[in-house]
């Protein structure tokens, strides 16, 4: 199975059982909120969405790769952990390089929104 085919499997089922053997052992990631190093912090940072997060759900919008890149757009939805259990979303792209090996070697999510209009969805949000 190739990268794209795996990662649409992985974004199916996100945030529980993804492939990280589809990441270098040094990938780099970013996104608005994290910046560093490493398969074993991306392991981490993926399991504390799972654990954290209620009915998290990524929806994969377009993924395509050309040459050592890959693109993808998503939204990524969850109920926030607090007693009215609000739903929050942030979409956004992500642009993945892969190294000689195969491996994706970076992961950078670019979000659509800020991140205070995120917080700001707590106050504005009903459950779903």
């Amino acid at each position: 199975m190739n990268l794209v085919e795996q990662l649409r499997q992985d974004y199916a089922r996100f945030p529980a059982d993804q492939t990280y053997s589809l990441y270098a052992s040094d990938v780099f990631f970013q996104d608005p909120m994290n910046r560093f190093e490493g398969v074993d912090r991306y392991r981490a940072m993926i399991k504390f969405i799972g654990t954290a997060f209620l009915n998290v759900r990524m929806d994969l919008h377009a993924i395509e790769q050309v040459g050592d890149e890959i693109k993808m757009r998503w939204t990524l939805s969850w109920n926030a952990p607090l007693p009215w259990k609000p739903r929050m979303a942030i979409s956004g792209r992500s642009e993945l390089k892969v190294n000689p090996d195969g491996l994706i070697s970076s992961h950078i999510d670019y979000w659509d929104c800020s991140r205070w209009e995120v917080v700001k969805q707590i106050f504005n949000s009903s459950t779903d």
